[in-house]
């Protein structure tokens, strides 16, 4: 079915770094917004960092600002997350999703979801 794939999660001591990837199978990624949202155990799922189609405008939520940087390589179509100085708040799930056209409302369109990556961070 058509989908998001992430990858690039994994185990990072505090202070590390990963990037996240997320590939759109059986449509352009260009054609959308995409957002990365993030769940952890027994909290709510939050929208971590939103970019639009045209690439001109990003969005970040305060707890990451500074630290994580939201780009695409629409012609490999691809989105990506590069997050460094990671915390232990960090660890969570990680999804991409297709976003709304105002990219500071971080919402999922609910047209397409990936399956999600975890990232922990622990020493």
């Amino acid at each position: 079915q058509v989908r998001l794939v992430e990858s690039g999660g994994g185990l990072v001591q505090p202070g590390g770094s990963l990037r996240l990837s997320c590939a759109a199978s059986g449509f352009t990624l260009a054609d959308y917004g995409i957002g990365w949202f993030r769940q952890a155990p027994g909290k709510e799922r939050e929208g971590v960092s939103c970019i639009s189609s045209t690439i001109i405008n990003t969005y970040y939520a305060d707890s990451v600002k500074g630290r994580f940087t939201i780009s695409r390589d629409n012609a490999k179509n691809l989105v990506y997350l590069q997050m460094n100085s990671l915390k232990p708040e960090d660890t969570a799930i990680y999804y991409c999703a297709t976003t709304y056209a105002i990219v500071s409302d971080c919402r999922p369109s609910n047209d397409y979801w990936g399956q999600g990556t975890q990232v922990t961070v622990s020493s």
